[in-house]
């Protein structure tokens, strides 16, 4: 099978959408971008053997590769307008090819962001996504602009994915069905925060997607704004699932370091009610050292060097 072959079997029909002037078929593709707003560009690479194994299905691998492009959108408090695959592939596999596309299909109507082009190739397996949104200028979420006073916050609860991550790899072994499910869906299934990044948009003072961990992520917040930040260790949102089955002090770990929950960390004024699936977690402080329960800490996370 042809490379345009196997884009028409595996990867059509997936371009429909309102801001679609001009979609798969044609040297590139058409976006209409709303007027007055500006165009968000963000793109994410998947490469065997670091970011997914041999025991990935592949549906997982497209899903995860789009959610990981689309919660930056998320976080700049964009809506997707759509986006483009390049896949490079060692060979042709029908099941293989099937079970990706069912991942795309899945991720294009969760996310609402139409596939509208993209490249395939031949080489070592590697899946990379650029995505497209908008956003009204005076609603842009930057990493800058925390500032004295503002309480940090973030969505939902953290290290599920990490701890999912190690069940994936086979690190980790958990009795309880339901726990074991809940923890793997979240790292094979995560579920970027579109929505609470609109309602964010104009009302954070800067915002980060969490891929690399919670303490890294906030740290590049705290960099590009030039002030501090001080954690409760009890603030900080963790499943029950995750409380069972790795206790209290693991738990915590993961939630602090393992990252790709693409769950969103911002600041807001303190006087501003979080949404309710949020929770504060800790002060924006002036002096730049990032500490935990009174303590400095090393703000590290995953890094791919």
């Amino acid at each position: 099978m042809g490379e345009f072959d196997l884009i028409k079997t595996y990867f059509t029909g997936l371009d429909f959408g309102s801001n679609v002037e001009l979609g798969v078929g044609d040297d590139a593709a058409l976006l209409r971008v709303p007027e007055g707003e500006h165009l968000v560009v963000s793109v994410d690479t998947a490469v065997a053997d670091v970011h997914f194994s041999d025991h990935t299905l592949p549906e997982v691998i497209a899903y995860r590769s789009i959610a990981s492009a689309v919660s930056d959108l998320a976080a700049m408090g964009a809506k997707p307008l759509g986006m483009t695959l390049a896949l490079t592939l060692p060979e042709q596999d029908e099941w293989w090819l099937r079970s990706f596309s069912e991942g795309v299909t899945k991720a294009v109507y969760i996310f609402d962001c139409p596939l509208v082009g993209g490249d395939t190739t031949k080489g070592p397996l590697c899946i990379s996504v650029t995505v497209h949104g908008s956003v009204a200028p005076q609603n842009v979420l930057k990493r800058s602009g925390a500032k004295l006073g503002d309480v940090i916050c973030v969505s939902n609860t953290l290290g599920d994915a990490g701890a999912g991550l190690a069940l994936e790899l086979g690190e980790l072994d958990i009795d309880n069905d339901d726990h074991y499910q809940a923890l793997h869906d979240a790292w094979c299934y995560p579920q970027p925060q579109l929505a609470l990044g609109q309602e964010l948009a104009g009302i954070a003072t800067s915002c980060i997607d969490i891929s690399d961990g919670l303490l890294a992520d906030l740290n590049h917040i705290l960099t590009a704004s030039g002030i501090g930040a001080e954690l409760l260790s009890s603030q900080i949102p963790l499943s029950q699932a995750l409380l069972d089955s790795m206790g209290h002090q693991r738990a915590l770990e993961l939630a602090l370091h393992a990252g790709e929950d693409y769950q969103l960390c911002f600041t807001l004024p303190a006087s501003i009610t979080p949404p309710d699936t949020c929770r504060v977690i800790g002060l924006v402080v002036t002096e730049r050292t990032l500490t935990v329960d009174g303590k400095p800490v090393d703000a590290k996370g995953f890094t791919h060097f």
